[in-house]
């Protein structure tokens, strides 16, 4: 459902941090295209979730698991996270649940304005392919129907919480609009998240996108046994 806010709505424009984290995500390529219904989505339609990584972390990845914001900071690690969104992540608190960086986030469609941010780094980074059955293996996994640090954020307990997920938008190829608040939701909606609580372990991580041979053949070599698919729309090249 496409959402168009009348000049009497626009006291509900994001408040500034918000602006500042949707402006330094937007990127200004293409256009939606969006269907005008809305489709939420199930557990039977989600193939796959997906967590960004640079290509030298994932033996730790598989060894240790994919951890949380605050796990992560007592092993040594390097990570593609942004300082600016973490810094938004920090203060926020799941309903019902606990903070943030005690969850492990994983993107429901990888390929999102985050990725694009990082499009540069193509060659570096992965996107590390996660089984969906983490949403009912798990205790106390969250949904959230766009990003967590944004305002807007819903937040519901899997698995029946993935009906808050607007499938047609999460899993548009663009995000960008005519109607700047409408780009902020948008993009928003595109970095969807399922949240695990401390990490969620290497087990559950089947396979690898990498952008080029060059670095499927890196990460072949780190990691041997992994199933490894060179896609290089995946990360807008």
């Amino acid at each position: 459902m496409r959402i168009f806010l009348s000049p009497n709505r626009i006291i509900f424009i994001p408040i500034i941090a918000e602006k500042a984290y949707a402006r330094l995500l937007v990127g200004r390529i293409g256009y939606s295209g969006s269907r005008e219904s809305c489709e939420s989505m199930n557990l039977a339609e989600l193939q796959e979730l997906g967590y960004i990584a640079p290509i030298d972390t994932v033996p730790s990845i598989l060894e240790h698991g994919i951890l949380s914001h605050k796990r992560a900071e007592s092993l040594p690690h390097r990570t593609v996270a942004m300082q600016e969104i973490q810094d938004l992540r920090a203060k926020v608190v799941v309903p019902g649940g606990r903070a943030l960086h005690d969850y492990a986030n994983l993107y429901i469609c990888p390929r999102n304005p985050m990725l694009l941010r990082r499009r540069n780094m193509h060659a570096e980074i992965c996107v590390l392919r996660v089984s969906v059955k983490v949403v009912v293996d798990l205790r106390n996994v969250v949904v959230t129907d766009s990003n967590a640090a944004s305002k807007y954020a819903r937040f519901r307990p899997a698995p029946g919480g993935l009906a808050i997920v607007d499938q047609d938008r999460t899993f548009a190829d663009w995000w960008t609009h005519d109607d700047q608040v409408e780009q902020w939701r948008h993009q928003a909606q595109k970095c969807a998240e399922v949240l695990v609580p401390d990490f969620v372990p290497g087990a559950y991580v089947f396979g690898a996108y990498v952008s080029n041979e060059g670095s499927g053949k890196q990460l072949r070599q780190l990691a041997p046994r992994l199933a490894i698919t060179v896609d290089a729309k995946m990360f807008f090249q």
